[in-house]
């Protein structure tokens, strides 16, 4: 009785386990899908930061009429 039991426990800590790392590899994904995104956003962002820097000196420059 007592292996059975163990059996049945064993199987269950398994099926668990499967159902773990199946979660741990869709959270890794998501999380390189994200990363991916905030590169791009950082890119974005630093890009269009030195063009309006630019973009206002030039500005601060220019006689008033």
């Amino acid at each position: 009785m007592a292996k059975r039991f163990f059996d049945y426990k064993e199987k269950q800590l398994e099926a668990q386990a499967g159902l773990t790392a199946e979660k741990a590899a869709q959270y890794a994904a998501h999380t390189e899908r994200l990363e991916q995104r905030v590169r791009v956003l950082e890119r974005i962002a630093t890009d269009r930061g030195s063009d309006i820097a630019g973009e206002i000196d030039r500005l601060r420059d220019q006689p008033l009429n």
